[in-house]
């Protein structure tokens, strides 16, 4: 008997077909059946439903002689199920990968619950993403829908839930007919429901798709979902232990036929009169007694017209709200221009330092390790950071200055600022002043195209205008760089008058020269014991998906092959840490303790130092990882599909930091074999360290405060045994400068495996 029994109806899906077996049958939890039923499908479905049951004996094809609809079609696969669950997916949808065996974890954990309850994704035809988010319910019990009444505010669909097999049998339960048949199922199902668990995890990608979903398509069969609810009111007036339940479906029945009505793409012009008239007789008919109706659901009380009325003021209203914050932003920011231009010019503080990390959101990266350095030598540096709310304020030391953007102290700060420390582009609305400096620290040596050169890839520059970003690298006066390398690609991308500082990166000094104990209390904070091998997994965006996620690599499936003895930290980019991304395979396994999330960790370097071996792909962190002198493996699954879409200035994966995996299967070989730190990997890192980082000496963050805010151009640092002096470049000294260098010198750089040239 399998674990899963997963019940596929097949109509019109030919084109999606084989991607959804795919992401059944290539689970790495392989204990499943599948039931793919063509139901009457015109198209070539059934043939390749009969393709796949030769060749996987845990398929079966079932085809009727004519289509049914998706309920009925479920019922039919139903009926052949083995499985101690079932899962209905439609022929278009993609479980995620990973996805079973979470499932099959979560459903030992609760000790098999008659309904699981998981998170999706919706992929839009137009290729967006949307999460289909939980509501607030523990994940840690069983409960029912007294204990979480929350549980029937989500999706009322079949295709998000796990369904105990034997529950089903004992209730009877079966799809009734009609378009909107999930309506009639869901309810019954999980009001019935002793034992109900959630999994906040995507395990399936819903595709939306212009053309033949329901939901996207406008026609008559919508008036159905009227039916669906009286199916639903009859299944409550059957049972009386469920009559409490009745003013909380009338209300739902009420806003789900609304929802209908105002969506553009639901109900032909024409049909909405007669919708809205069935809805309504409906309502009236269904209402419980003394139930205080909501304004928005009385308009069901009212005649149509009233309810067009209501929708064309609301409309107006939206419409004129949207231009009167069109305005009041047009005349707040020609305030502040004029404000800037006519208000009185303010003395220079001469040791007055702003600071911003990441677009506002802390002290972090190299400008908190020029502050934390500054504090330390140059007490008589005023620094103030610019912080994107008080509650990121309230991270800073107590004794630290903060401004939030635009405000009133932040446009007087600013206006008397000497020096500006930052690692992205201040907004256009920051005072310009002769005598001001601005540092740009940069956010690591860059591998992928930057600035100018994005100008040759319109995919990785949507939503970026690239002309605003290099006038405002006009500002710049000098720019950090951690060797040569970086320093060409800089002034390449950004061909802009600043000078190139060879100080080293300040955030790796600490990296350079650990200090002891280095990365222990990560390990405590997150109970790692101090034996284990820590592989920190740190992927990278990708510019050729809609939301920059693309789940290349299995997190809780990495972890268990890892084996006893290794705990996985998983740090996400910045910019994927408040989407989807985490939901499809982190979350989940970090709340049962199979990994460690690390994407919430401030400081990256304290991640970095507490790892013994960085797996990435093609993230900028493995510059950094490399000043450790510790092994780096690369996974390059889909190289070519990166650098067709992003372009990179170098290959990566011909001079890699130490081995490359190209599948997964060669990924865990690397592991289980110790190849990871053999001494090939060894001779690898050695030439990868000889070609970047040459000025990373440990005291990059000293010679930025010395030379450029102290301005002790002549500073070296203090002979320390261990610690190298910086390598400089033959005939080059700290600061080579992009504005009075010898008129059409070049630097040669090689990138993707063609020379280009920096004009110097």
């Amino acid at each position: 008997m399998p674990r899963f029994s997963i019940v596929l109806p097949c109509f019109r899906v030919q084109g999606f077909l084989r991607e959804c077996l795919d992401s059944v049958l290539e689970q790495s939890f392989g204990d499943l059946e599948v039931i793919a039923v063509n139901d009457g499908s015109p198209d070539g479905g059934g043939a390749i439903l009969d393709e796949y049951t030769a060749r996987d004996p845990r398929v079966r094809a079932v085809h009727l002689p004519e289509n049914v609809g998706p309920g009925r079609a479920r019922n039919a696969g139903m009926s052949y199920a083995t499985g101690d669950h079932l899962l209905f997916l439609d022929g278009d949808d993609l479980l995620t990968p990973g996805a079973l065996r979470v499932l099959a974890d979560r459903l030992a954990e609760t000790g098999d619950p008659d309904v699981l309850v998981f998170d999706h994704a919706r992929l839009h035809w137009w290729g967006g993403t949307g999460r289909g988010a939980l509501a607030r319910i523990p994940a840690e019990d069983t409960f029912d829908v007294n204990d979480h009444p929350g549980v029937l505010d989500l999706p009322t669909v079949a295709w998000n839930k796990v369904h105990r097999r034997e529950f089903l049998t004992e209730h009877g339960f079966r799809f009734p007919p009609g378009s909107h048949a999930d309506t009639a199922w869901t309810f019954p199902v999980l009001l019935s429901a002793r034992r109900i668990a959630v999994l906040d995890r995507i395990c399936l990608n819903h595709r939306q798709r212009r053309p033949g979903a329901l939901p996207s398509t406008a026609g008559p069969g919508h008036f159905d979902v009227h039916d669906q609810y009286e199916r639903v009111f009859a299944f409550v007036a059957e049972r009386p232990r469920l009559a409490p339940w009745m003013p909380y479906l009338h209300a739902r029945m009420g806003a789900h036929c609304l929802e209908m009505l105002s969506g553009p793409d639901r109900l032909p012009p024409a049909d909405r009169p007669e919708f809205f008239r069935r809805s309504a007789e409906m309502f009236r008919r269904h209402k419980p007694r003394d139930v205080r109706l909501t304004p928005e659901l009385r308009v069901l009380e009212g005649p149509y017209a009233a309810y067009v009325a209501k929708r064309q003021v609301l409309r107006t209203g939206r419409r004129l709200g949207s231009e009167a914050v069109r305005v009041r932003r047009a005349v707040s920011s020609r305030a502040r221009r004029t404000g800037t231009a006519l208000a009185p010019r303010r003395t220079l503080e001469a040791g007055l330092v702003v600071y911003s990390a990441f677009s506002h959101r802390g002290m972090l990266g190299d400008p908190g390790a020029i502050h934390r350095k500054a504090r330390e030598i140059a007490p008589q540096l005023r620094g103030v950071w610019v912080v994107r709310d008080e509650r990121t304020a309230a991270l800073l030391p107590p004794d630290v200055e903060h401004v939030l953007p635009d405000s009133p102290r932040y446009r007087e700060i600013t206006a008397r600022a000497a020096f500006f420390v930052s690692n992205v582009d201040w907004p256009g609305a920051l005072p310009e002043r002769s005598g001001s400096v601005h540092i740009q620290t940069h956010q690591g040596t860059p591998l992928k195209f930057m600035g100018a050169d994005l100008l040759e890839k319109p995919g990785a520059r949507y939503g970026l205008d690239v002309p605003r970003m290099l006038r405002r690298a006009d500002r710049w006066d000098h720019s950090l760089v951690a060797d040569l390398y970086s320093e060409l690609v800089w002034e390449r991308a950004y061909p802009c008058h600043f000078a190139s500082a060879r100080t080293g990166s300040p955030r790796n000094d600490v990296l350079v020269a650990p200090p002891p104990g280095a990365g222990a209390e990560f390990r405590l904070r997150h109970g790692i014991p101090q034996d284990h091998t820590v592989v920190l997994y740190a992927p990278t965006r990708r510019d050729y998906r809609r939301g920059g996620h693309a789940e290349r690599i299995d997190p809780a499936r990495l972890a268990a092959d890892l084996g006893e003895g290794h705990t996985l930290v998983v740090r996400l980019h910045p910019s994927l840490a408040r989407g989807p991304a985490r939901r499809l395979g982190l979350s989940e396994p970090a709340r049962r303790g199979l990994l460690v999330d690390a994407t919430d960790e401030p400081h990256v370097e304290e991640v970095m130092l507490a790892s013994d071996v960085l797996l990435t792909d093609y993230s900028a962190l493995m510059f950094d990882y490399a000043r450790l002198d510790r092994p780096i493996v690369l996974h390059a699954d889909d190289w070519d599909t990166y650098t067709a879409s992003r372009g990179t200035y170098v290959d990566i994966t011909a001079e890699p930091p130490g081995h490359v995996s190209r599948t997964y299967r060669e990924l865990a070989r690397l592991f289980t074999s110790g190849a990871w730190r053999d001494e090939e990997s060894a001779l690898l890192r050695a030439a990868f360290r000889g070609r970047y980082g040459e000025f990373d000496d440990g005291h990059a963050a000293e010679r930025v405060v010395r030379t450029l805010l102290l301005g002790e151009r002549d500073w070296t640092p203090a002979p320390a045994g261990a610690v190298p002096q910086p390598r400089t470049a033959a005939g080059h000294g700290l600061l080579a400068t992009s504005r009075g260098g010898a008129p059409g010198c070049r630097s040669a750089l090689t990138v993707r495996g063609e020379q280009v040239h920096s004009m110097r």
